[in-house]
């Protein structure tokens, strides 16, 4: 079976810019966030990846000009050499640390033929806008800048490789959004062939997070294609093992309860969930439960259990559950991903986040779900079926600005 990673040459931040440099995630930040964020920081890549904030307040982030302010501004931190490229292609090693506890993964680059034939998996469908996006991107900065987030089933030969790389002296070690501490270590020019051979040993990847970025590097590559090698047909990715991977929870807000009465609402819930009011806020402790803030209440939902499919990879989902059994025929939630009514929020805001957006009347309910599993992500993907969309929350992420991969 063919290599579906390989190793790059990485233009990076050096030891001494990469605090300067290090952004969060071009899609977790509002264009008026990443402004704030890079205000007095001429080096951050948040200049890069949203650079309609360099442009007059109003511009759109989808404008000609803002993509050219975007790659004018990559050229600066070259010219500048706050980026450098290193001068051979190699493996990095990548951890992140988040409130005492780390993960260890590898850089590389994965090849675009085996995402088409669905060896590196999928398991969301992408949004036409988001997709379209990241192509002019990519192909105006004539780069990779957004890492795709992956997973591979844990691997003795990989723990062994990855740890000896970190044993060395580091690259850079940055503390970047949320206080999570990344650091890069590159892989000794000795080891890059262990590497390799550790990896293609593996019979799929997994993406975890970038779906579009995947999606739109396939693009790009279809767009040139032309020698198998050539770097557009690889795209970057940064891969940890499944077992140190962490899923939060992907909570909902609904806006109004489609004409229903919160008792009303209520009793039809009763059907099929057993209903319990608790005291506070508590985030479900196992799957099949979740927790419900309606009327300045807190409710414990248990649905039924001859309600939940368990031969189905994707029906069994929590998300499912909620989705095929309260949100789209109580709530009257129609496909999530286009459904005006319906917004979701990240884990890591908490469930206060979830009781303020009702409280300001933001939202007429809202819902907290145990969160997924990796075994259930893989299991997805293997089936070569498709989550509901926002059924994953990763935490940490990963920050943009220290690895990319440039199209030679």
């Amino acid at each position: 079976m063919p290599s579906f990673v390989r190793p790059f040459a990485a233009l990076r931040p050096t030891r001494e810019s990469a605090a300067a440099v290090v952004a969060p995630p071009y899609d977790v930040v509002s264009t008026d966030e990443a402004r704030a964020l890079a205000a007095g920081r001429p080096s951050s890549f948040l200049h890069i990846s949203r650079p309609e904030i360099d442009l007059p307040e109003g511009s759109s982030p989808y404008s000609d000009e803002a993509y050219a302010q975007g790659a004018r501004s990559l050229a600066r931190l070259v010219e500048e050499r706050v980026l450098v490229r290193d001068d051979a292609p190699s493996f990095y090693a990548y951890r992140m640390v988040m409130n005492g506890r780390a993960q260890t993964g590898v850089a590389f680059v994965g090849s675009v033929r085996a995402y088409e034939q669905n060896r590196i998996r999928r398991h969301e469908l992408t949004r036409p806008d988001k997709e379209n996006d990241r192509v002019r991107n990519i192909a105006t900065l004539n780069a990779q800048t957004g890492p795709v987030l992956c997973a591979y089933k844990a691997d003795g030969a990989l723990r062994e490789l990855v740890g000896a790389a970190a044993k060395s002296a580091p690259l850079f070690s940055v503390v970047g959004p949320n206080d999570v501490e990344h650091t890069v270590w590159r892989v000794a020019a000795a080891s890059v062939a262990a590497f390799q051979t550790a990896f293609d040993a593996h019979d799929a990847l997994y993406i975890a997070d970038g779906h579009h970025r995947s999606a739109a590097a396939a693009r790009v590559a279809a767009a040139r294609r032309g020698a198998s090698d050539a770097s557009h047909e690889f795209f970057l990715c940064v891969a940890f093992p499944h077992d140190e991977m962490r899923i939060l929870d992907y909570n909902r807000v609904v806006r109004d309860l489609n004409g229903l009465a919160p008792d009303a609402l209520l009793a039809r819930i009763r059907e099929s969930f057993t209903v319990e009011s608790v005291p506070a806020a508590k985030s479900p402790a196992q799957p099949e439960t979740f927790a419900m803030y309606l009327a300045g209440q807190w409710y414990a939902l248990k649905i039924l259990p001859k309600l939940v499919p368990r031969h189905d990879p994707v029906a069994s989902l929590d998300v499912s559950l909620l989705q095929d059994h309260l949100l789209a025929p109580l709530l009257k939630i129609g496909d999530p991903r286009t459904d005006p009514r319906i917004d979701f929020v990240g884990g890591v805001r908490g469930l206060a986040e979830l009781e303020r957006r009702v409280q300001s009347g933001r939202a007429a309910a809202a819902f907290a779900l145990h969160p997924t599993r990796m075994e259930q992500l893989m299991a997805v993907a293997d089936a070569s079926k498709l989550m509901p969309p926002k059924s994953t929350w990763f935490e940490p992420k990963l920050a943009d600005g220290l690895l990319s991969h440039v199209l030679d």
